[in-house]
């Protein structure tokens, strides 16, 4: 729940997308699920000459399971929020296993 919630907080901001063919798409991010699928607008592919079938797409959506990372600018995240994010995830974590 925690990586759902924090693409929540990305929503408008331009994220790159590498699937694991290896294809790289770069737009700007305008919604996300619960299952991490992705929604682009104004997409631009990394290597146009290898997929020049994708020039004309101006949006795409993409199922989570094939993503293999993200990669987001860096002014977009607040590390020390997503820290202490985890920190709590995690001891919720522990104190579920502890019970």
């Amino acid at each position: 729940m925690l990586f759902f919630s924090f693409f929540k907080t990305l929503v408008d901001h331009e994220v790159t997308i590498e699937l694991k063919n290896d294809l790289c798409i770069t737009g700007t991010l305008k919604s996300v699920d619960q299952f991490l699928n992705i929604k682009l607008d104004e997409i631009r592919v990394k290597d146009e000459q290898k997929y020049p079938h994708l020039a004309a797409v101006s949006n795409v959506f993409i199922r989570g399971s094939v993503v293999r990372y993200v990669h987001l600018p860096a002014n977009a995240v607040d590390t020390a929020l997503l820290e202490d994010a985890t920190r709590r995830e995690a001891a919720n974590a522990a104190g579920v296993k502890a019970r």
